[in-house]
């Protein structure tokens, strides 16, 4: 055993414990991190327009300082972005992360010398908790990746911006460079189809042991893998037994990515955003992800059913309940105040807080009032997966409205498959008997005759991958959305078929 594996679970004992002290204590933790973000907020322009000063509770909080999402906090970021200090934190942002906007183009998110250390903090912490519960601490001395964006920068009055995960890139610790691949001039390399294949050259004859990344893009690397060596991913890196991820579910890929394998490996995952890292699995037991109350993010949530409502009511920690499809609003120590960041959330426990992503606010199809989310649709696939022995690459469903037929509308999957079911009639049956079993809104227009059955639309191969490409979203941190209220992405899909 190597000195470098015995301090990984000697480290990991003093890392759990002291999660273990704020976990237990939720309310108080997160009444500190609200009133230390108050106090430090308290003279800067957005604590001066909306009287921090006078902000005791957060009751109080909630009156002055309404909800809002990018493009309503957009005023305040210009002036960040314009160089203007003491704007939504002291000082200036350390970084701006650059995401995709919608209707505003590109979103800079600031990072500040406060919040930084969180997001480094945080996916160093998930891995000690793994190690700690498993024991399982020697693939610290083999070779790691993390597919990732760019870690090139460029500079905005003096700021640097650039993609988060480039932007961490800068922040492995220095007893990992050495186990740390890709190289960083693979890593700069912009287009994802030719450094996929470079990553594949440099990777496959390391001892890999840690690989990471969003699993439908590390999925193409482990096909490119096996397409070059002519081998399983498991036999290549025999070592290999640890797979991070986040961004979207698992489960869809899960039996692909065992044949691609060939045998199971532990997983971890987590829940990172370029607004803050918010949870990570801490158990391989426990179902969810530990939400991190300690790490200068106070959360409020917001039933989603009653979201778009004049006035919902705003919940801190001590008031959620497990089940309940909540849209998660964050206060940060980036200056980010109750802040709409776009995710539902699902808390599976209260002793500790754990939550699983079950979609985005804006990512539904309600097309006739049936709110489907995407955890809906995620277990109902995973359900079938299981059933009749397929595997998928991708999917994603929208409504069908206008159906050439002379027929009722449905809901229509578009389904990349990796080996298809025979007969594909009776997964949709079965699909829409799951939906209808979760979803009572579902139920009720299928029973009333406002809907048809849901149809799956087969898709040729490469179709998703052939999709973002001509969206300029390969790679990276990109994702399809799992479902949409309009035909925008399913039209798009369709006409790349032959």
């Amino acid at each position: 055993m190597s000195l470098k594996t015995v301090s990984a679970k000697i480290f990991s004992k003093i890392v759990v414990l002291r999660i273990q002290k704020w976990a237990k204590n939720p309310v108080e933790t997160q009444q500190k991190v609200f009133e230390k973000l108050i106090a430090d907020a308290k003279n800067t322009a957005f604590g001066k327009d909306h009287n921090f000063k006078n902000i005791n509770s957060f009751k109080e909080f909630a009156k002055r300082v309404p909800v809002r999402d990018y493009e309503a906090l957009k005023p305040y970021v210009d002036r960040v972005v314009s160089g203007e200090e003491n704007v939504l934190w002291p000082g200036k942002p350390l970084y701006f992360a650059k995401t995709s906007g919608t209707t505003s183009g590109a979103k800079y998110i600031p990072l500040t010398k406060e919040s930084m250390p969180h997001h480094i903090e945080a996916a160093r912490n998930a891995i000690l908790c793994y190690i700690n519960e498993t024991g399982n601490a020697e693939f610290v001395d083999g070779k790691m990746i993390f597919l990732q964006g760019s870690p090139e920068m460029q500079e905005k009055n003096g700021i640097k911006l650039g993609r988060l995960s480039g932007i961490v890139a800068h922040y492995v610790p220095a007893y990992l460079q050495k186990n740390r691949l890709p190289s960083w001039e693979t890593n700069c390399i912009d287009d994802w189809e030719t450094k996929v294949d470079a990553v594949v050259e440099e990777t496959k004859n390391e001892n890999m042991t840690v690989i990471s990344g969003i699993p439908s893009w590390v999925q193409m690397y482990f096909e490119k893998l096996q397409k070059n060596t002519g081998k399983k991913v498991g036999d290549l890196f025999k070592n290999f037994n640890l797979f991070i991820y986040g961004g979207v579910n698992f489960e869809p890929y899960r039996a692909k990515f065992e044949n691609l394998i060939g045998r199971k490996v532990d997983s971890i995952e987590l829940f990172p955003a370029s607004e803050g890292f918010f949870a990570f699995q801490d158990s391989q037991k426990d179902k969810g992800m530990l939400l991190l109350l300690n790490s200068g993010i106070f959360y409020e949530f917001i039933e989603a059913s009653t979201f778009f409502e004049e006035n919902p009511k705003r919940l801190t920690i001590g008031e959620v309940e497990i089940g309940i499809n909540y849209v998660m609003i964050i206060s940060t120590d980036a200056g980010l105040w109750a802040y709409n960041l776009g995710d539902t959330v699902q808390f599976t426990s209260t002793k500790p807080y754990r939550v699983i992503v079950s979609g985005r606010i804006k990512h539904f199809i309600s097309a006739f009032g049936e709110h489907v989310i995407g955890k809906e649709v995620e277990e109902a696939m995973n359900t079938a997966i299981a059933k009749f022995n397929f595997s998928i690459t991708e999917f994603t469903v929208a409504p069908q409205i206008t159906p050439s037929e002379a027929n009722l509308p449905y809901h229509e999957w578009l389904v990349e498959f990796e080996n298809e079911p025979e007969n594909l009639q009776q997964v949709a049956e079965f699909l829409d008997a799951e939906m209808q079993q979760q979803n009572s809104y579902y139920f009720d227009l299928i029973e009333g005759k406002v809907l048809q059955p849901l149809k799956i639309t087969s898709l040729k191969k490469d179709s998703f991958q052939q999709y973002m490409k001509s969206q300029g979203k390969l790679g990276g941190q990109n994702k399809v959305p799992r479902l949409a209220n309009d035909r925008k992405i399913a039209d798009a899909l369709i006409k790349i078929q032959p």
